[in-house]
């Protein structure tokens, strides 16, 4: 009689112990795409920004530029830090 009752209260303890670990991955996945997003909207305004920013001083095309190597740098930088942190 007992057997059957541990079994039950222990198969709830799992499921309730597994829906709470699925809904804090589904809450840190939600929140890693929505910091994704933001990060990337943000960069977007940065560069028009700083494109007319520096449009104002040089012509377009080296306005393109300065912000195209500015990215170039973060991206490079992202790059060596990734291999940096696999090896």
């Amino acid at each position: 009689m007992i057997g059957p009752l541990l079994r039950v209260a222990a198969s709830a303890a799992a499921a309730r112990s597994l829906r709470s670990a699925a809904q804090e991955a589904l809450n840190r996945a939600l929140l890693t795409v929505g910091a994704a997003f933001a990060i990337g909207i943000s960069a977007i305004c940065l560069s028009f920004s700083a494109y007319a920013l520096i449009e104002r001083q040089l012509d377009p095309a080296s306005a393109s530029a300065i912000v195209g190597a500015f990215w170039g740098m973060v991206g490079l930088g992202y790059f060596v830090a990734a291999r940096r942190r696999r090896n």
